[in-house]
């Protein structure tokens, strides 16, 4: 059974509060997209299209304070979650810089008089070209799978001047991807579960396949096998009777949709009875600084998590630990018992089977 290994925690946190920032000068860097980024110094107002990047840009700041402008569901996320609480002032972070989707609202854009525009890359220049055109630098990210998560956090750790932060981050993945990986590749594939991600589950459902897929790959990582692996493309609307084919073991539920409970699963006339509702094993993913689902600044979190309730009989993390030794990293924040149960939604799926391991000691 792997047991986790508090000494990298303690290490990346000696490391964090030992960093200092970068002096000010040239930055100079290049992006997902090929493209060359050039600031006569570090960013120190940053406004973040991609949804993740938000909350990324506070951990590795260590406060919001560099955060001009946000995407809304960036900001529904902190104000959902608890980095609202630990950082009362986003609040006050404008989120109207797009119009619809990830298209820029220029004009609020140019309000907020960034240093640096974050925007996705691969989804052409009707995204991009309006921000270039209107005189602001932009920074593209790749969005999928981990590498480019590391790859865009170090960018934009660069681009803020906080190169130091950084490393001590990507380090903390790595080790902890290549702990887990070293027992989930020794899982037969009859004894992986297969786990079914609904990207939405309310007015529609959907689902991905594996390619290029982030939830799929940390399926594999913790041990199982994505059910809708042969779909071909990202957020597939799929129906009730599609699941009950494919019938999972585990069913996740997003963390995006705020009114979505496990009721939405249980109480379902063909969704109930898929094997994962019979055995109860149905899980929303936890709301913390980010959602869980996609990567993010906490994503090791989340791997521990899912391989925790995957193969309680060989993954063995105290989780509630590494969540307060991460939040102390990432955010100068101590968590308390209340705080974890919010994260873990564990009102809610508390009695669910192998959740007890994450609830606080009497």
């Amino acid at each position: 059974m792997l047991k986790p290994h508090p000494q990298s925690l303690l290490t990346l946190l000696a490391a964090l509060v030992l960093a200092e920032p970068a002096p000010a000068g040239e930055v100079a860097f290049t992006d997902h997209e090929g493209r060359a980024v050039s600031l006569p110094r570090p960013a120190r107002r940053v406004a973040s299209l991609p949804i993740p990047m938000a909350s990324t840009l506070v951990a590795l700041e260590g406060s919001p304070d560099i955060l001009v402008g946000m995407h809304p569901l960036a900001k529904s996320a902190m104000a959902e979650g608890i980095l609202g609480r630990i950082f009362p002032q986003v609040g006050g972070i404008p989120s109207d810089i797009t119009a619809a989707g990830f298209v820029p609202n220029v004009e609020a854009l140019a309000v907020t008089a960034p240093d640096l525009v974050i925007q996705w890359g691969e989804r052409g220049g009707d995204i991009v070209d309006p921000i270039t055109n209107a005189g602001m630098t932009v920074m593209l990210i790749r969005y999928g799978v981990e590498q480019n998560a590391r790859e865009y956090m170090t960018m934009a750790a660069r681009a803020i001047g906080r190169a130091d932060r950084i490393e001590p981050l990507v380090t903390w993945r790595a080790a902890v991807e290549a702990e887990m990986r070293a027992v989930s590749d020794t899982i037969p594939e009859a004894d992986r579960p297969s786990v079914l991600y609904l990207g939405r589950a309310l007015e529609n459902l959907t689902a991905s396949g594996s390619e290029n897929n982030y939830n799929a790959w940390y399926m594999d990582l913790a041990g199982g096998r994505n059910a809708a692996h042969d779909l071909v493309g990202q957020g597939v609307t799929i129906s009730p009777e599609q699941i009950a084919t494919w019938d999972p073991d585990v069913i996740l539920l997003n963390s995006f949709e705020p009114h979505l409970t496990t009721a939405r699963i249980f109480d379902d006339p063909i969704l109930s009875l898929t094997t994962a509702a019979q055995a109860g094993r149905v899980y929303k993913m936890p709301l913390g600084g980010y959602r869980w689902d996609p990567p993010n600044q906490e994503s090791p979190l989340t791997w521990m998590w899912l391989a925790m309730l995957l193969h309680p009989d060989r993954f063995d993390y105290d989780l509630r630990a590494e969540m307060r030794a991460a939040y102390r990293t990432l955010y100068d924040h101590e968590l308390s018992d209340a705080d974890i149960d919010e994260i873990l939604w564990m009102d809610m799926q508390g009695v669910a089977p192998g959740y007890a391991r994450f609830a606080a000691a009497p």
